[in-house]
């Protein structure tokens, strides 16, 4: 299981930054990580071919280690998600 070395949330971005052992630095705006969270809630949602109500400016506030991944808290209050660093590493960077 690849897991990155640091992680940085710029607040001014709005991204989640990764930096993976290969050297790779990977940048995920907060609302790419919002909208895609892996908890059940918002899964179901995507079941029922609805999508997760998510704010423009939606922040990530803390980043919590959760063994195989983690856990993020957002600012509208959501942290039920745990996000795997495989699931992490397949997300859409931004520019």
């Amino acid at each position: 299981m690849r897991t990155p070395r640091h992680i940085e949330i710029d607040r001014t971005a709005q991204t989640l930054t990764l930096h993976w052992p290969d050297g790779v630095t990977q940048h995920v705006a907060h609302r790419v990580l919002r909208q895609h969270c892996p908890c059940a809630e918002c899964k179901r949602l995507r079941l029922r071919g609805d999508t997760p109500l998510v704010p423009d400016d939606i922040a990530v506030l803390d980043v919590r280690p959760a063994g195989y991944g983690v856990q993020l808290l957002f600012s509208d209050s959501h942290e039920r998600g745990i996000f795997p660093w495989a699931f992490l590493e397949r997300l859409p960077a931004t520019a």
